[in-house]
């Protein structure tokens, strides 16, 4: 009897979410994976349409929050084209880490930061969130913007980014959350899973993958739960600030 419920458990364990879907814990990283390899080229300008725009005055919240000065470094995971990056730098930050686990969103923030002038300040790395290349107490800043949802593991992830950070160093988090204003959710709803994927069709070819992320933003843990997953993982003075009416919302954390 108990190793039948052993034998569950174990199953159980191993299934998580992608989207509405279930599915096995080892499958996930490849399927989310297939969808930014599907949506690198396209990524910047699905956010414009996807967010009307509004993304780049949260990243600006975003970035100021940070409170960037030469002396701190930044680790900035699943960074991909590299706007916090980008942001950070621009506002008189100290060195930076740009790193995702998706090879083709990371080349588009290679090109960025050819462009920008950047190359010199960034350090470009292919990681997993939930397995950090760095020492302990290494860096000074650890985000993650819109990339949490999309991590199988997220307890790891808050773990590992508090493991790197130094004493003193604090954590920050950008990504969509639960909506506060009911009024507001039939709307929100139809632009989500009606309009969402057909623009992802016609501008980006690939409506299953914007149906996804769709999908992902319902499965995050609203603020509070994010909040004490967060405590749980030894961050301390945890906040957060809702963002356009709870759509997106900045958590932030110290590691003490």
């Amino acid at each position: 009897m108990n190793n039948n419920n052993t034998h569950s458990s174990d199953e159980e364990d191993q299934v998580t979410d992608f989207g509405f879907r279930k599915v096995n814990e080892n499958e996930k990283s490849s399927m989310v994976k297939a969808v930014f390899d599907s949506v690198a080229s396209k990524y910047d300008i699905m956010n414009d349409l996807m967010s009307l725009g509004i993304h780049r005055v949260w990243k600006q919240i975003f970035i100021q929050e940070l409170a960037p000065r030469p002396n701190l470094t930044l680790l900035d995971l699943a960074g991909g084209t590299g706007d916090i990056t980008f942001g950070w730098l621009k506002r008189g930050g100290g060195p930076a880490y740009l790193t995702d686990v998706n090879y083709s969103m990371l080349s588009v923030g290679q090109s960025r930061a050819f462009d920008k002038g950047y190359v010199k300040n960034v350090n470009l790395f292919c990681v997993n969130g939930e397995e950090i290349c760095l020492p302990d107490r290494s860096v000074d800043r650890v985000t993650i913007s819109f990339g949490l949802r999309n991590c199988t593991h997220k307890d790891k992830v808050l773990s590992e980014a508090r493991r790197v950070l130094k004493p003193g160093g604090r954590f920050l988090c950008l990504e969509f959350s639960k909506l506060i204003i009911p009024m507001l959710r039939p709307l929100y709803d139809a632009w989500s899973f009606q309009a969402l994927p057909r623009i992802g069709e016609i501008i980006a070819k690939d409506g299953d993958s914007y149906q996804y992320l769709a999908e992902s933003i319902r499965m995050f843990p609203d603020q509070e739960t994010l909040k004490g997953m967060m405590e749980d993982a030894g961050l301390e003075r945890v906040t957060y600030q809702n963002l356009s009416g709870g759509i997106a919302a900045i958590h932030s954390g110290w590691r003490i």
